[in-house]
């Protein structure tokens, strides 16, 4: 009884705990980019707010890569976590969040150490940047909404 009287004034102080940011489910849909290489990414989340999990599939067979995303909370703060071709998950919190665009940033990270998702209307930009031996290098994707499981077309 005593230790509840002393620690309300503190948390009265304090204020409830911080929340992270909900997760942009703008990003939702399956996103189709042929632009060179067919690359398709397809984003779902369980509910608003909520984790939102990723896949990217760059190339068609046989030379094809993949990677598995996610963003969700990550010691209190929302991050992009990714996964290439099977490699260990690297974290990138969030830094900013702005209506429909993401910033996230790991600079520990050899490269990319900033991910980057922007939507306007039924176009998502994708942007990965940072130093490589000093140089500063970015790859740019433009995607399209897409109907489930569409190629680009073929010439």
């Amino acid at each position: 009884m005593r230790a509840s009287r002393l620690l309300l004034p503190i948390l009265a102080i304090a204020g409830p705990p911080a929340q992270a940011a909900a997760a942009p489910d703008w990003m939702t849909g399956y996103w189709l980019s042929c632009d060179g290489v067919q690359t398709a990414e397809a984003w779902i989340d369980g509910a608003p707010g909520g984790m939102l999990v990723g896949v990217n599939l760059n190339g068609k067979p046989p030379k094809q890569s993949f990677e598995f995303m996610r963003i969700a909370t990550v010691d209190d703060r929302l991050a992009f976590i990714a996964s290439p071709s099977d490699a260990p998950p690297t974290v990138f919190p969030l830094k900013s969040l702005e209506a429909q665009r993401a910033v996230f940033e790991n600079p520990a990270h050899d490269f990319p150490q900033r991910v980057i998702y922007e939507r306007r209307a039924d176009t998502l930009s994708a942007r990965i940047e940072g130093d490589i031996n000093g140089e500063t290098k970015s790859v740019d994707w433009t995607f399209r909404l897409a109907d489930l499981g569409a190629d680009c077309p073929t010439d």
